[in-house]
């Protein structure tokens, strides 16, 4: 929707439009996923723990993500049908407000990927120390710091999202902060591979070791399908504002339902990395379906 006439008229690219019952399904799909990993930790006394109160974070950002590109959609809907006007004070509101659950969803994910990736650290390298630095209840503060600043940003940048000082900032801290985690990966890769040769002789801390790099292999997954499903988004945002009567930039955009699908898509996909790398997961879901007493 952000490609005006003249982008139009200037490129021979074809807007490629994904058709609403493939919208609406995987978005229903995410929102549904999520919610089963939310209820999963709820009732499973073992999962309450600082990791998986991390992974619940990353599940709400998915399943706003979702929400936020059904929302979006069932306006532009109405819009077509004359049921609502595009430049009107309630639908300017409306735009807005989805506009800063779009936000939220992806300063969400950010922090709460870092968060993983922190928690994750802490394990591996300081696994004698871990109860002791990472908490229940500082986990909760984390998390509750975490959301509160991006509710707060979220509703500055919507606010003020024609100004170009606020889409900078905010377009900059997606490169930043994956690029923050990448360093913390191979920071993590580079101790643990050192650090392979002298517990290899013990079984017991090779045992230990494995299962927290098998953690640490997870995090990565998250990262890359974070990175696939989301950076398409981030780079339309910024052809939008910079340059949407260029050619060039008229022919990406014209993918824009594209890449908002696969935004949905990474809402799919986490919970299914969740389910399958993780046992206690994978039991409580099993006993969740199967209802077992």
């Amino acid at each position: 929707e952000n490609i005006s006439d003249f982008s139009l008229n200037i490129t021979d690219c074809a807007q490629v439009v994904v058709p609403e019952e493939v919208f609406f399904t995987v978005a229903a799909a995410g929102i549904l996923e999520n919610l089963l990993i939310l209820i999963a930790v709820v009732r499973n006394k073992n999962l309450h723990l600082p990791m998986y109160f991390f992974i619940c974070s990353l599940a709400i950002s998915d399943m706003l993500g979702s929400l936020y590109k059904t929302l979006e959609n069932i306006f532009i809907i109405l819009c077509k049908m004359g049921y609502l006007t595009r430049h009107g004070d309630f639908e300017k509101k409306l735009d807005d407000a989805m506009d800063s659950m779009f936000i939220l969803s992806l300063l969400g994910s950010i922090f709460s990927l870092l968060a993983i990736a922190a928690d994750r650290y802490i394990t591996i390298f300081y696994a004698l120390r871990y109860h002791n630095i990472m908490t229940l209840r500082r986990a909760v503060v984390i998390l509750a710091i975490i959301w509160a600043f991006c509710a707060g940003s979220s509703i500055a940048i919507a606010l003020f999202s024609y100004e170009a000082a606020t889409v900078i900032p905010f377009t900059v801290l997606f490169p930043l902060m994956m690029f923050f985690i990448l360093c913390l990966y191979v920071h993590m890769f580079l101790l643990a591979r050192s650090h392979a040769k002298k517990i290899a002789s013990l079984p017991s801390s090779t045992v230990h070791h494995r299962a927290n790099m098998k953690g640490a292999i997870t995090l990565t997954i998250f990262l890359g399908v974070f990175l696939c499903c989301w950076a398409p988004f981030v780079l339309h945002i910024l052809l939008a504002r910079f340059c949407p009567h260029n050619p060039y930039c008229a022919c990406y955009m014209s993918i824009f339902h594209v890449n908002g699908t696969l935004i949905m898509c990474n809402a799919i996909i986490n919970p299914m990395i969740f389910a399958f790398r993780s046992p206690e997961l994978r039991n409580t879901f099993k006993k969740m379906f199967y209802c077992s007493r």
